[in-house]
């Protein structure tokens, strides 16, 4: 039964943002062909004033600006999307000189190829009448002015591109600048901090009774590690070599608190020649131990080895508190961003389910 009350149409939400989009998406493309419009017309008046002096003469331009049109669209389309192609396979910042290439040479080739096809067309179908006779130097001569367009055109995306590469370049160095600052204090903060300073004090203060020369080892170490953290936490890389000298410092100090409940194996072949962030080890080595349970029944294993002489492999078995601990997440994370700046490989996780495993690529950086 018919209550008597009104229905409405209702458009959801969704619908609504839907027609919004589609709204904008036509305002663009409607601005993107009236631009292309005058830019058409204003170069047949530039190649043609006195065509546009009479009615009688402005007549016949139809054909010129629409062949004239044409070429802005396609041109101008056609540039921007192999230019947006490029982007994703060629950097500006890391290959320039390549980069610059491809960009003259592919977009200089097909402004040729579509003003040549465009040119053959309308001369077929529109300015002539009997086409047949017509010899090929006269279609080539019909790129000239498309490919001086062709050039400007180049010119701008490739400027454009460096420019707007070197500024997304510039703004991902602040960024890291600012994780590396963070970094320094989060590997400071874990070295300084009251447990690891008791824990040191304290396993010094016995062996200065039961064994000098085992105490004067252990300060030397403890030396050690401050040390490296203050020559290098300002360096983007370092020599492999050193930084396991300096985890091997790092884990003399742990070894005296955990002693046999913690195990480090280190299999790096002397010759290989590899760069890594500084303290990445060490954060590598500091998560293992402050995640996981170490005990008599469970000792924490640690292994640390290369792998195809392109990643360096750091892997511990997988016994997590059962107790919540808070952590920053900064580590690791700050790992993984260093890595994305410095080398286009990533850093590789894996986690369980019973070992820990972290893959760092080997650099061939020059340290800094």
């Amino acid at each position: 039964m018919n209550s008597g009350r009104h229905t409405s149409l209702y458009i959801y939400p969704a619908d609504n943002y839907l027609i919004y989009r589609m709204t904008q998406k036509l305002k663009k493309v409607g601005a993107y062909l009236g631009v292309n419009f005058i830019i058409a017309v204003a170069i047949v008046f530039f190649l043609a004033p006195q065509d546009f002096m009479s009615w009688e003469e402005f007549r016949t331009v139809g054909d010129d600006v629409l062949y004239s049109f044409t070429l802005c669209i396609t041109l101008g389309w056609g540039n921007e999307r192999l230019n947006h192609w490029l982007n994703k396979y060629v950097s500006w910042i890391h290959h320039p000189t390549k980069r610059f290439v491809l960009n003259t040479v592919t977009l200089l080739s097909y402004s040729f190829l579509v003003s040549l096809l465009v040119a053959y067309i309308f001369i077929q179908l529109f300015f002539v009448d009997d086409p047949s006779g017509i010899p090929f130097a006269v279609y080539v001569k019909q790129t000239y002015i498309p490919m001086i367009i062709a050039v400007v055109l180049t010119a701008f995306l490739t400027s454009r591109g460096f420019l707007l590469s070197w500024r997304q370049a510039a703004i991902e160095a602040e960024k890291l600048k600012t994780e590396r600052v963070a970094s320094q204090y989060e590997t400071l903060k874990n070295q300084v901090n009251p447990h690891f300073l008791f824990n040191s004090l304290n396993a010094l203060t016995s062996l200065v009774y039961e064994d000098q020369d085992q105490a004067a080892k252990f300060i030397k170490k403890l030396a050690d590690v401050y040390r490296y953290v203050l020559d290098n936490q300002q360096k983007e890389v370092v020599p492999l070599d050193e930084e396991l000298q300096f985890v091997k410092s790092y884990i003399f100090l742990q070894k005296m608190r955990f002693e046999d409940n913690f195990t480090v194996d280190i299999q790096i072949p002397p010759d290989v020649q590899a760069m890594i962030p500084p303290l990445s080890l060490q954060m590598l080595a500091e998560n293992a131990i402050k995640h996981n349970i170490i005990s008599d029944d469970q000792p924490l294993h640690l292994r640390i080895t290369v792998e195809q002489d392109k990643f360096l492999r750091v892997e511990n078995n997988l016994q997590p508190k059962r107790t919540y601990e808070y952590s920053s997440g900064l580590g690791l994370k700050n790992i993984c961003s260093r890595y994305a700046y410095l080398s286009e490989k990533e850093v590789e996780v894996q986690d369980g389910p019973q070992y820990f495993t972290v893959k760092l690529p080997l650099l061939t950086l020059q340290p800094a």
